[in-house]
């Protein structure tokens, strides 16, 4: 049974883990930005885990724009109760559990939350061999991104709470 819950402070060794196995060394994310997201944003920084194991996760801050600006995976501030943005910043899942619907679960919780605290929507960025996977899921592909993080093309992907249901 794989459960769906917030991020905890004693987590941050297994996400580093699942974080380098599904990013490069140039666009994941350090420590540093880990232990700032899980002390800001907890209540946007979701897990899935099976018995204490961590299978994947999905997190970001909440923006007041549509796209993600590179700064973010800097420096972010804590969550507005209501509207903005979801921004996703990182949703990885373990080498040892893709391909088993784990990440669409993890998107489902950040579309309920979205609902639950009246945001606009959620954008992420993601480079080209992902957009299809991302469009699965209703996302809507709005063209190559400013974003130069990690010296890559990223594409600005976004799905609007009407989309949602």
């Amino acid at each position: 049974m794989i459960s769906i819950r917030n991020v905890q402070t004693t987590d941050l060794k297994q996400l580093l883990i699942i974080e380098n196995e599904g990013f490069s060394i140039e666009e994941a994310a350090t420590k540093e930005a880990f232990v700032e997201r899980i002390q800001l944003i907890p209540d946007t920084f979701i897990v899935a885990e099976k018995e204490g194991e961590i299978l994947g996760y999905i997190n970001g801050p909440i923006i007041n724009q549509t796209y993600i600006t590179d700064d973010l995976f800097e420096k972010i501030k804590e969550n507005p109760k209501i509207g903005g943005y979801q921004s996703v910043l990182g949703l990885a899942v373990s080498k040892q559990a893709r391909n088993q619907g784990i990440a669409k679960i993890l998107i489902e919780k950040m579309e309920e939350l979205v609902e639950e605290n009246e945001r606009e929507g959620i954008t992420l960025t993601c480079k080209r061999e992902l957009v299809a996977f991302y469009e699965k899921f209703g996302f809507v592909n709005h063209g190559i991104a400013e974003s130069q993080h990690g010296g890559e093309r990223w594409y600005n992907m976004v799905k609007l709470r009407e989309g949602m249901d």
